[in-house]
């Protein structure tokens, strides 16, 4: 590769990331400041009800998203602590936890996901 084509994949990346960031910063200040919610929980209750299960493993739910899994852990706890989604135990499997969004959490996301929409819809459109 040479420079030229170097530093052209190195602008394309980067303007990648600053659009990502801008996104990322409105979407996440957005929910926050109108549904109590960071872009982390968002993501992972909005994934979990766009599911179309009643219930996922963590580890379902956790390979879609960008988080690590100790961050993705805390995200779920924070949801559970809010009463937005439940954790229980898998029966099968001792080792696996299944996540549920619970009545008010459907009902967070409902209000929610118009704003997320809207922030990609402005940015993206």
């Amino acid at each position: 590769m040479s420079g030229t084509e170097e530093h052209e994949l190195v602008e394309k990346w980067r303007t990648l990331l600053t659009s990502y960031n801008g996104i990322a910063c409105d979407l996440d200040r957005e929910l926050q400041d109108q549904h109590g919610l960071g872009l982390s929980e968002f993501e992972a209750l909005d994934r979990l009800i766009e599911s179309g299960q009643d219930k996922l493993r963590m580890h379902e739910l956790a390979a879609d998203m960008y988080l690590s899994q100790s961050a993705f852990s805390r995200t779920v706890a924070r949801l559970e602590r809010a009463g937005l989604v439940g954790r229980a135990m898998c029966m099968d499997d001792r080792r696996a936890l299944f996540v549920s969004p619970t009545d008010a959490g459907r009902a967070r996301h409902a209000e929610a996901r118009d704003t997320h929409r809207k922030v990609l819809a402005h940015h993206l459109d």
